[in-house]
């Protein structure tokens, strides 16, 4: 119960921050997003339709297909964010009239960079607010296709109504919009708290091990492994760091064994003992 309060808080503070980031950076300066709001706003700058109500118009037949094709699990939730994003979308329709930042390219980087945290707060908790994250959800379910083309397509279309009606320029403006919008969108989905994963293979893991878990305070895993050409067993220290640990592990392999073979990796998100656990020091 609580874990889904927590859920439904943080998709409403999502779906307010992105309705925000549409009216007080993208429509003053005729700016558009992706998906189902894109669309919205296009209709919105040519006949003054609410955008509001028409993502919530065109979300009905994508709710509709969710049902069928997802479930009720999934849909319950999504209508949700749907409803709620819409509504916010309109409610915060009064930011608009007060054109917060007079600069088109600021405004767009502005407002990619609060669409994307919000939406990385609806996404961090497995949440939707509908639109093309349905589509998603059923493309990825049903068919072989990748979304992330299939999505760029919808979106170049969007942008190419754009560049027609309102020229080249604000058309680019958008896009650089969206592009800032979504990797802002994986950063918060993931966490900015970044951590690397190391392998380190050698001869000499026992040096090494206890350099890590003396000097750097991190626990070891210890990974059995086989040359595929010596056929010699060997082992395999695997250890996640933060970034700023990175350098004393490679001194402190080399000082062990100037042989050793390591591997650095970004790790997305760790959770855990150690990590996102206190106290704690060891995976």
């Amino acid at each position: 119960m609580r874990d889904t309060f927590y859920q439904y808080l943080w998709v409403a503070v999502g779906c307010l921050i992105c309705s925000f980031s549409i009216n007080a950076f993208l429509v003053p300066h005729h700016l558009l997003s992706g998906g189902v709001s894109g669309i919205a706003i296009i209709s919105y700058f040519l006949f003054g339709l609410p955008i509001g109500v028409q993502v919530f118009l065109m979300n009905i037949p994508l709710l509709y297909a969710a049902y069928r094709l997802l479930g009720k699990e999934y849909t319950v939730g999504t209508i949700y964010g749907t409803i709620l994003f819409s509504l916010a979308i309109d409610a915060t329709s009064f930011a608009a009239q007060y054109n917060l930042i007079d600069d088109p390219i600021i405004s767009a980087i502005t407002g990619g960079i609060a669409a994307g945290i919000g939406s990385g707060m609806i996404f961090r908790v497995n949440g939707s607010a509908g639109g093309l994250d349905i589509v998603a959800a059923i493309v990825k379910k049903y068919y072989s296709l990748n979304f992330g083309a299939v999505g760029f397509a919808i979106n170049c279309v969007i942008m190419f109504v754009a560049a027609l009606l309102f020229g080249l320029k604000l058309a680019m403006l958008t896009l650089i919009s969206m592009f800032i919008s979504a990797n802002l969108t994986d950063k918060v989905v993931e966490g900015f708290n970044r951590r690397k994963t190391v392998f380190i293979v050698s001869y000499n893991t026992d040096k090494i091990v206890d350099a890590i878990l003396k000097e750097v305070g991190r626990g070891v895993t210890i990974l059995h492994g086989q040359g595929a050409f010596t056929r010699q067993d060997k082992q395999v220290i695997f250890v996640v760091v933060s970034l700023t640990q990175i350098a004393k592990i490679k001194q402190l392999a080399h000082a062990a064994d100037p042989q050793a073979f390591m591997i650095v990796q970004d790790a997305a998100e760790v959770m855990g003992r150690g990590f996102t656990l206190p106290g704690a020091k060891g995976m």
